[in-house]
């Protein structure tokens, strides 16, 4: 089958499209001929070599995708040959055929393209388990969301709005404002413009922020910790900036805030029961359109490479999609 293969951690620039046998299942597994999958900033730091973990090569990347299941393992009882389902997992989804563990699968509601379903899982995972579950987001709380108009970003910001959230949304650049705004945010920072500080007491009316939701780090991430509300929550998501923050910890002693880790994907595989239940709850949400996750573009596999450059120089609004069949 075709696949695109990361043969050493050298960037997008040198993956390629190779023919490869195709994968075995385990039993508690599912095998789908992949229709769309998206593209994620995760997944050009993989095959970077700049993730927190270290894949063997060669391997095929690919987070996230959707498509047809065509063999079930024999642990698996959720699904069949011929289901329609989005599945994530840390590699395979850039190839033909994919295979994912059944607790990371949920079955796509009639009428959900695959190509939508293709970048639920991993934005909105992330936002829904940040928000809903880490959180404690209340209605009417202030959501202050970095890297806001990149595929997590942009979900936290969608997301936030569904919770009833008053959520303020953090761009690098004036040409994301538009497009944040469309998906509920009332107010927009350009953080690399904008006095942040003075920007967020003018929004808050000095009180601060509820929920900082921090796709940058670096300095972002220390300027937001300086602006919390108290009994506040602090979220380190990523690090698209490049710098891993330190912070001084009397800053949360004096508001009695918290610093609140976000790892959706060690959840989901920690429990994974309850992975599958928001799973299922997010396909349910995208069915009934209270969710719309946006599509920057689609493109044929053979161009995963400019895809991934995209991701990487923050010209991206959402998700980029790779078209398979």
């Amino acid at each position: 089958m075709k696949a695109v293969l990361c043969h050493s951690f050298t960037g997008p620039g040198d993956l390629r499209l190779s023919e490869i046998d195709e994968p075995k299942h385990a039993r508690d597994e599912i095998v789908i001929d992949v229709h769309a999958a998206s593209v994620s900033f995760m997944d050009q730091l993989l095959v970077s070599g700049l993730y927190q973990m270290r894949l063997p090569t060669p391997f095929v990347p690919g987070t996230e995708a959707s498509g047809v299941v065509v063999a079930v393992g024999d642990k698996v009882t959720r699904f069949a040959p011929g289901d329609r389902v989005a599945c994530s997992a840390w590699t395979g989804g850039y190839a033909e055929r994919m295979i994912a563990k059944e607790s990371k699968s949920v079955r796509l509601p009639d009428g959900v393209a695959f190509e939508a379903a293709a970048t639920v899982l991993h934005n909105y995972g992330t936002a829904w388990y940040a928000l809903a579950e880490r959180a404690r987001a209340e209605r009417g709380e202030t959501l202050f969301v970095t890297g806001a108009a990149g595929g997590v970003g942009l979900a936290a910001v969608d997301l936030g709005r569904h919770l009833g959230l008053r959520v303020v949304a953090g761009v690098g650049s004036d040409a994301k404002a538009a497009l944040v705004q469309s998906y509920g945010a009332s107010d927009v920072v350009n953080y690399r413009r904008d006095d942040l500080r003075d920007r967020i007491k003018a929004i808050t009316g000095g009180d601060g922020i509820d929920i900082g939701f921090d796709n940058v780090g670096g300095a972002t991430f220390e300027q937001m910790a300086r602006l919390m509300a108290w009994g506040g929550r602090l979220m380190p998501i990523g690090f698209t900036g490049g710098e891993i923050p330190s912070l001084p910890m009397n800053l949360p002693l004096l508001k009695n805030y918290s610093i609140v880790g976000v790892f959706a994907g060690a959840w989901a595989e920690k429990f994974p029961h309850e992975g599958a239940r928001m799973n299922d709850t997010l396909m349910q949400l995208l069915a009934d359109g209270q969710i719309r996750p946006h599509i920057d573009r689609i493109l044929p596999l053979e161009e995963v490479g400019d895809a991934m450059r995209a991701v990487a120089n923050r010209t991206v609004q959402g998700r980029i999609v790779l078209k398979i069949r």
